[in-house]
This record gives structure tokens, sequence and C-alpha cells, in this order.
């Protein structure tokens, strides 16, 4: 056995670059013809899709509040309770509550997102578009013509602006801003995922006007809200065009916002290089949060691509990532679902990566966007459960509002549930105790409050929902309601208890701590089958193939069941697994494969974890990485071979891959807990483990050679060693305990850090992983 020494170690490659590489950039040979194949651009306000429609360059313009927010139509009558839905489901009588509150989501065109509007640009003599590259780690896309012409293109990273510069042009051209079509002679038959066209919003058509090097359009939409695009362009030498363009957006009884004209001026004079500077400063400190490399390029190729989408769906001051994020659909319709905020899976999922990933402050947008909300969502838990607190509708506009649907899961009880687990984990990441006293005890004692006064003791004790449901099981039949808990209504239940004395204890509140404690003894177990198997509800296994694994909910994301508590909680993980493999995907989406790699990494199955994610980038991903639902390839993944774009399976799988680097919900780090055997050459460099604390790790030759953990905020973790000797390579303000069952306590001081390498191992080859670029 070869040991190697520390100045060995301390001359092995870091084979994890700060910021992502050539590989795994977006490069075509032609443009896009779709616009969901296009090149996407976005900063979480403002985004832009770079494709060709016929034979003209196009700029899809998107703003995340684009929003016709009027009241669902029909949806607020006097039957709209809790209480008159329980009421019907033990009559069975249940085609009212359908034609009441779901069918007007069908029926009506708003309220929903709407897209913004389009730049052309004639390029017809310019021969073909033989080079498109989106350059991830600068969010630069280039465009080059077979006669010479360049274009570089760049949504701002903070500002609510796009840039355009073409290189090699000689002659003049105009850009066309193209409006949506809001005025039409015929209308489509309602559906929720084709959408429906623009004109049944019945908007009088917007205005556009030129004046020299500008244009302007004015849209006014419903109820007093209206938007602006502006573009502007200059010649700024012989061969050089550079332009702006933005959007802004004007809600009634609102602040008022600049305009898009004033901010296009105002960019105008500074030039596409001086923006650039400040853009390109912004996304490099964006990539140097954290970083991977695995040894399967389709997967590392997909990672970067999804948290480059991740970063450009998300910043504080904007809405958070809705449906189709910055990217609305650019077809002339009412994008799929509405474009709207579905929280019984889709929000939720896209914000699963920001925590390990070391992205906390693109996931407070999320937050802020539901604390922002929290007055709205109070009159709707008054209004239709009657209850105290906080619940959030499950389908909602941009301010929170319900919008009905398949009721079972937009008006579920447990929806704020779900939602507070994001709160507990931007606590548990950060370790910001004034985050924890001032936003994230709050809500969990709103929802908590909410659920106590909406449950009652059953005939065995136990404390219960009147009718309960599970995302989106029978869909929206009567038989979607269950008259006993869900394992998905349970397992939300008993986290918001158990996590609302955990956070009560960190405050000293111990009152209150003792009151969720014995809330949360009032639940019964989790609904099993004779083989140990997770199912939907007492007496209702899973029987069959299901997009959502609602049923699973107490392995993850909650971590109510997990592998580390031993042998019974095991046989439970593996045995509900099996059955989901068994029963097959016919029913799947592509977010049920980036969901499935998550569970199966907490089961440390990394062969599993790998697979489906394989399958997710494989076959349900467009060419520019979207992930637009369906198996893409026919290849028997999914029966569901439709392709409307969604995010969240994009950042699921981010977070995925991230789960199988590392793990730390259960109270200790562990390092690549579920990575297949075949993976021989791995690292990650700063991903981010509950505590605060950031790690960083690399394996060689198919063994863990080296760990780093710096402490954010100081405090105690444990470390479960992935070697049995190792050797301190440098270490501060870090107090090292005892290794009791291969698991050592760290006690650190703020800013404190350990590092340590194996000195036990077979090593043959140091040889450098060269850098591409």
């Amino acid at each position: 056995m070869k040991i190697l020494t520390t100045s060995i170690y301390l001359f092995l490659s870091i084979i994890t670059w700060a910021q992502p590489q050539l590989r795994h950039d977006l490069h075509f040979t032609r443009l896009a013809s779709a616009w969901d194949e296009a090149i996407p651009l976005g900063n979480g306000m403002v985004g832009a899709l770079v494709w060709q429609k016929g034979d003209k360059l196009r700029f899809s313009l998107d703003r995340s509040d684009l929003w016709d927010q009027r009241p669902m139509k029909g949806l607020h009558r006097k039957e709209f309770s809790y209480q008159w839905v329980y009421e019907q489901v033990k009559k069975n009588d249940y085609k009212i509550v359908q034609d009441y509150f779901d069918a007007p989501y069908d029926r009506e065109a708003a309220p929903t997102k709407i897209p913004g509007g389009a730049l052309e640009f004639n390029t017809g003599n310019w021969g073909e578009a033989n080079y498109v590259y989106l350059y991830l780690d600068k969010a630069l896309s280039e465009v080059r013509w077979s006669n010479g012409v360049v274009l570089k293109t760049f949504v701002h990273a903070t500002k609510p602006l796009g840039w355009f510069r073409f290189e090699n042009v000689t002659t003049d051209f105009v850009p066309e801003l193209i409006a949506p079509k809001y005025q039409l002679d015929k209308t489509v038959n309602p559906d929720s995922v084709k959408s429906n066209d623009l004109s049944r919003l019945g908007y009088k058509q917007g205005v556009i006007k030129r004046n020299g090097n500008n244009i302007t359009y004015h849209q006014e939409g419903w109820g007093g809200f209206a938007y602006n695009i502006s573009v502007s362009w200059k010649r700024v030498n012989k061969n050089t065009i550079e332009g702006v363009w933005s959007i802004s957006s004007q809600f009634p009884i609102k602040k008022e916002n600049v305009t898009s004209s004033s901010i296009v001026k105002n960019a105008l004079l500074r030039s596409f290089i001086f923006d650039y500077q400040s853009h390109a400063a912004w996304w490099k400190n964006f990539w140097n949060k954290s970083s991977l490399h695995v040894p399967d390029t389709l997967l590392e190729n997909q990672w970067y691509r999804d948290q480059y989408k991740f970063g450009a769906s998300t910043r504080r001051g904007a809405p958070p990532i809705l449906l189709q994020g910055v990217w609305t659909a650019d077809n002339g319709r009412i994008p799929p679902w509405k474009g709207d905020y579905h929280h019984d899976l889709n929000t939720q999922l896209s914000y699963w990566p920001a925590y390990s990933g070391n992205h906390l402050d693109e996931a407070l947008a999320y937050l802020d966007h539901l604390d922002e909300n929290k007055k709205n969502y109070k009159r709707y838990t008054k209004l239709y459960f009657g209850s105290n607190g906080i619940a959030v509708p499950g389908v909602t506009t941009m301010d929170g509002t319900e919008m009905g649907g398949w009721i079972q899961y937009a008006l579920s009880p447990t929806v704020s549930a779900w939602l507070a687990h994001h709160y507990y984990l931007q606590w548990k990441y950060s370790k910001d105790k004034a985050f924890l006293k001032d936003r994230a005890y709050p809500w969990f004692k709103e929802v908590a409050a909410h659920l106590e006064g909406i449950t009652y003791k059953n005939e065995k004790g136990f404390l219960q929902l009147p009718i309960s449901s599970s995302p989106e099981i029978n869909n929206n039949r009567i038989d979607a309601w269950f008259l006993q808990n869900t394992n998905y209504d349970l397992a939300l239940m008993k986290f918001v208890f158990k996590a609302a004395a955990e956070l009560a204890n960190e405050l000293n509140l111990k009152s209150d701590a003792a009151h969720w404690n014995k809330m949360l003894s009032q639940f019964d177990d989790f609904a099993l089958s004779g083989n140990n198997e997770l199912m939907y509800a007492p007496g209702y296994p899973y029987a069959e193939s299901h997009r959502h694994f609602s049923h699973a909910m107490a392995i993850h994301p909650l971590g109510l069941i997990k592998w580390e508590d031993g042998e019974k909680s095991q046989a439970i993980i593996k045995n509900t697994l099996s059955l989901i493999d068994k029963l097959g995907p016919d029913n799947w989406n592509g977010y049920s494969y980036s969901w499935l790699s998550n569970i199966k990494a907490r089961a440390k199955d990394g062969e599993g974890a790998a697979k489906a994610l394989e399958i997710f980038a494989k076959a349900f991903c467009s060419v520019n990485s979207f992930h637009i639902n369906g198996d893409q390839t026919k290849s028997g993944y999914s029966k569901r071979t439709y392709r409307p774009f969604t995010l969240e399976g994009n950042f699921a799988f981010a977070a995925g891959l991230q789960e199988m680097l590392l793990q730390s919900y259960a109270g200790f780090i562990e390092i690549m807990p579920a990575v297949p055997a075949s993976w021989q050459n791995i690292s990650f460099n700063q991903l981010r483990a509950e505590g605060a604390f950031l790690v960083s790790a690399e394996k060689v030759g198919g063994k863990v050679v080296k760990v780093k953990v710096v402490s954010e905020k100081g405090g105690k973790t444990g470390l479960k060693l992935p070697f049995k000797k190792w050797k301190l390579i440098t270490g501060k303000g870090v107090k090292v305990g005892k290794d009791v069952n291969g698991i050592i306590n760290l006690t650190f001081e703020p800013g404190g850090h350990w590092e340590i390498v194996n000195i036990d191992m077979s090593y043959t080859s140091n040889k450098k992983i060269s850098n591409p670029r």
C-alpha cells in the first residue's frame, strides 16, 4: 500500500472548477426554429429566448410580473368552504363541487400569466447562422452568420434590460417590435395544457410607436394593469450596432415603476461593454458559490445548465419562479396551466437545489413572496377553512390569490405546511437567527395554528383532517378525497409540529415547544402495506404508476423516515422504492425521475439515483435543456409524450445530483453517500450542509482523498469519515471530538475550517486533469 505524503496531497489537482467549462455550454450549428428550443437568457425579472422564426432572428421577451389577476369568475360563491366540500363528499354528491370550483379554471381565460412580446431582426441576406453559443459562465449568447455578422446578447444580471450587439454589419437595419395578438377573429377550445388563444383575454390591442432609433409598445391589461416594451439602438462605429430593450409594468395603487423607455435611454448612454462588466461580475460570484465534477458527462452538463437556469430565474426583488419562469411560451396562447404558481409540487421542487447548492440568497425570493402575501393568505384561510393562521392555495396568482382547479390540491389544507419546509431549510442551512425569529418561526406558528384549528380527534383518539387528499391521486374525482389522513397530509402535519417544536426550543420558547410536541404526539403512524410499503392512505395502496410520489413525502423531502434510523426505516424506504420501480413509469412526467433520484439518494442507492437522472436528461429535456414533461424519445420511459415546458424538473434534477454527493439531513455530514461504484473520480466545492457548513471533497481512483469543512456561523456537526485513517492538512477555530461509530464530532468557531486527507490508500496516478478553457 502506497501512502501519499502531505506534499503529494497538496499537489493533487482540483478537478472541480469554480466556473463552468466550455463543455458545459450550449452550442449549436444553427438557430432553433421553435421557442422551447431557444437560447434562454434571464435575471428573475425579465427574460429572453433567442431563436429563428421563419427567416428572422427572434427574441421572445418576457417579464415575470406580467399578470392578468382578475378574480376567477364564479369561484367565490357562498359555497366556497372546506366544510361545504366535506358535506358534499359525505353525501356522495360531487359534480356540483367540480362545476363550482374546478370548471372555472379551464373555462375562464384568466387569471393568468401573459407573455410580453418579441423583437425580430431581418437576417435574410446574412446567410445561415452556423454558430450558436450560450456561455454559461458569463450568461452571454453569441450567434455568427456565414457572411461574418456576429451577435452578442445578454440579459443583465441585476437590471431589467437586455443588450444586443451586432458586429461586422455595414448596412443599417431596423428591428421590429412584435406585440402579442390580443385581437383575433377565432378562439380555441379551452384546455389547461394546450392553452388558449390570447384574444380570449379581451384586451384592446396595444399600440406600437416608432421614432427614429426607438420603438415603444404600450399594452393595457385588466383592471388598470399595463406594461411597456422599449427598444433603442445606435451605431457605435462603422461595423457595430448596439441596442437595448426593456419591459416595465405598472399595477394600480402600487408605486410607479421606472418606465422601460427611461431604462433603455439611460442604458444606451452607458454602452454594452460597460453594462456587461457588472453583469459578468454577478455571474462570476454566482458560479463561485459551488461547483462539481462527476464522470458522467451527460449529468454534469445538465447540472451546470440547470444551475444556470436557476440563476437566470430567481432574484430577490422579483417574483419567484413560476411554471415557466421568465420564458413564457411564445406561441400566441395563454401559457400551459396559465403559467401560474402551482404549490402542489412545482414551486417547491424549483427551489430544492438552492440549499445544498449554496444559493440561499436566490432562495429568499421564494420566501419573500410568501411573506409579502401573508395578509392575502389569512383572508383565504378564514374564508375557505374558517380557521385562523395561514393556509396557502395550491394554485395561485402572483399575489397569492386562489384560482381554483382540482381543489383537492388547489385548495388543499396542507399546502402551507409544504411551504413551511422551505423556511425550515433556509434556517437549517443558514443558521440565521434573525431569519428564524422574524420569519421562519412566525410562519410555522401560523401554519400550526391553522392545522390545529381544522383537525379533530377520531374514534381512535388520533388527530385527523375531515377530508384528506394526496396530489394528484384520482385526479379530480370524488375518490380523490379520503376520510382518513393520507400519508401526504399526515407527513406534512407531523413535520410542521415537529419542526415548530424544534424551532421554538431554539428560541427558548419552552411552552410553545411543549404544546407543539403534544400536538405531534396525537397523530397516528404512517399507513403501511403488509410488505412495509408506504400507501396513499389506510387501505389504499400505491397500486398503479403515478407521476407524483406524494405518498413518499415522509422519506423525501421531509426526512421523517430516514435511512439512518435503522432497519425498520430502511425496510420501509427500500420496499416503497421497490414498489415504485415495479409498477413502472407509464404515467410519470420528467420531474418524477428527478424526484425519484432524490429519494434513491436518500436510500444510498447511487446506481438508481444516477439512472433516474440519466433518463430525465436524455428523454425529458429539449435540446436547450428545458424540462418538457413528456418522453421525447418515445422509448417507453413514460406514456406521456407531450411537451409543455415547466422548470421544476430541471431544478429537482440539480438537487438530486447534489443529494448524491452530500447529505446532512440526519444531523451529520456524509460525503458521496449515493454515487455509483463506477464513478471513480468525483469532486465538489462548497456544497452547503445543514448548520451553515461549506463542504468540499475529492475522490480519486475510487477513494475519497480529501475533505474540507468551513463553518460560517460556528457550532457543532458530525462528519461521517469517508476513510479510516486521516491526516490534518489545515485547521483553525475547530475542536475535534472522538470518533464514534465512524462519525467524528466537530465544534467550530465562526469562520473555522478543517481539512483532512486520506493517508491509508493505494494511489498510482496523479495525472492532472486539464482545464479545457
